[in-house]
């Protein structure tokens, strides 16, 4: 589809000239006289880019300009003018103008300028794309009052330079938590860089946070800025801090109390302005006393102590998350999404997932990459998932594995209705309302697979 241009000038030969040489060029060109059409125009339609003549009658092109960016603000807009003056470009490009071009106009250069800016929105709208993708993929899924209520201490916190201390077990989403301090501090414009304390060797976990310099070591070619100078302006997350030595300990807290690090093989110190965020799975104060931890260290970082829910608090959320991570993963993997059943669903929400959401993120791709239908079903799960499961519901979902399709489908229902009538303490008119089903036609599939005598044996 060819890229769009709307030509606002209010000399028709102008108009003509423009329209006929960008039409040329496989442009769709409209072009209109004065600053209201512009703005009727903008409004009607989408354009990929504007010309916009500084003197037009009414509302001249500044006025339009302004107008503009407040309707649309990723819309380019290239000035024109046949008088133009510094201070009138100036003015143009504080508006948010992407170029400023002199009449009389120059074919070479009129062309160049519309390619450049309609190129600096391909690559803008490119990074929006992938910032949306990026977001979705640090996103904090789900509705549960455990999960809202660490939204809102975040919210609360985060505008702050506190230092924050993540506490979870391991893949609770440690690393969501502090991206999401950092998204709403701030310092969001600055940069967020990430050391994971356990997976660098001892020996060059110093060079790693505070830098090098040339020759400071074997293997030192160059000199190397580290984690706290890269992160300076933004926030440094250290994760897994518990698996940090004592001495890299020392160092930190120094940085942290000085707000100044010395690079390794440096005779200075070099100043630094970082927010500092950690995390660990681990019980800090345990650690304090086995005396693989400082304590003025835990002090120091233990301004905001964040807790984050494992995932079998918040079960509410697992068919929220599931769905997520199925369209996130087709996408990483070039599928349509499939659908979940309300049995899979179920199943996954019962579980008790000791890897917490990185485990079910895990069998999401599994099941996105393997299962053969365009649903995934109870029946599609590892058959390892079940041994988690209470043992009515593992026995119905293990016999699933052999079953035909519409026993497996009946017998999960009859379960799924069962377990709701108890939950609702055996009050038909609510199980219904929970199911969404009409009651008569939930108290004829209950008679059909002989829950009611059941029910009143039990009572």
């Amino acid at each position: 589809m060819p890229e769009s241009i709307l030509v606002v000038d209010d000399e028709t030969g102008v108009r003509t000239s423009l329209a006929g040489i960008l039409g040329d060029e496989a442009y769709e060109v409209e072009a209109v006289g004065s600053g209201e059409e512009c703005l009727a125009a903008v409004a009607a339609r989408r354009f990929d880019l504007v010309i916009l003549d500084v003197w037009l009658p009414g509302a001249d092109g500044l006025e339009t300009l302004a107008r503009l960016r407040e309707t649309d603000p990723e819309l380019p807009v290239v000035m024109i003018s046949g008088h133009g003056t510094i201070e009138t470009a100036v003015r143009a490009v504080r508006l948010g103008a992407r170029d400023f071009v002199e009449k009389p106009l120059s074919l070479e250069k009129t062309l160049l300028v519309v390619r450049n800016a309609l190129s600096q929105r391909r690559l803008e709208a490119e990074v929006r794309t992938l910032k949306r993708k990026l977001d979705q993929r640090y996103e904090m899924v789900g509705e549960s009052p455990a999960l809202q209520a660490l939204r809102a201490e975040i919210a609360r916190a985060a505008p702050s330079n506190g230092r924050a201390l993540i506490f979870g077990e391991n893949g609770t989403g440690k690393e969501l938590v502090a991206r999401a301090i950092h998204n709403q501090s701030r310092r969001a414009r600055g940069p967020f860089v990430e050391v994971n304390c356990a997976a660098i060797p001892e020996e060059l976990i110093e060079s790693e946070l505070f830098g090098h310099t040339k020759g400071a070591f074997t293997g030192a070619l160059a000199a190397r800025k580290g984690k706290f100078e890269l992160a300076d302006g933004g926030t440094l997350f250290l994760d897994e801090i518990a698996d940090m030595s004592l001495k890299t300990q020392a160092k930190v807290l120094r940085a942290l109390q000085e707000q100044r690090i010395e690079p390794v093989g440096g005779a200075g110190s070099v100043a630094v302005d970082v927010r500092v965020i950690v995390a660990t799975n681990k019980n800090l104060e345990e650690e304090i006393r086995r005396g693989t931890f400082r304590d003025d260290l835990y002090f120091r970082l233990n301004v905001i102590p964040f807790r984050v829910p494992p995932l079998r608090e918040r079960r509410e959320d697992v068919p929220l998350l599931a769905r997520h991570f199925v369209e996130m993963l087709s996408a990483e993997h070039g599928r349509r999404p499939k659908s979940l059943t309300p049995e899979a669903l179920d199943v996954l929400a019962r579980l008790p997932w000791p890897g917490n959401v990185r485990e079910l993120r895990n069998i999401i791709e599994r099941l996105v990459i393997m299962a053969p239908g365009k649903q995934i079903e109870a029946r599609d799960l590892p058959a390892s998932l079940l041994e988690g499961l209470p043992a009515d519901v593992a026995s119905a979902a293990a016999s699933l594995e052999s079953a035909p399709l519409a026993v497996a489908r009946e017998e999960f229902e009859r379960q799924f209705i069962l377990r709701r009538y108890r939950q609702c303490g055996g009050n038909m008119s609510r199980t219904a309302e929970a199911l969404g089903v009409e009651r008569s036609n939930l108290y004829r599939k209950m008679k059909a697979y002989g829950l009611l005598p059941v029910r009143r044996e039990e009572a």
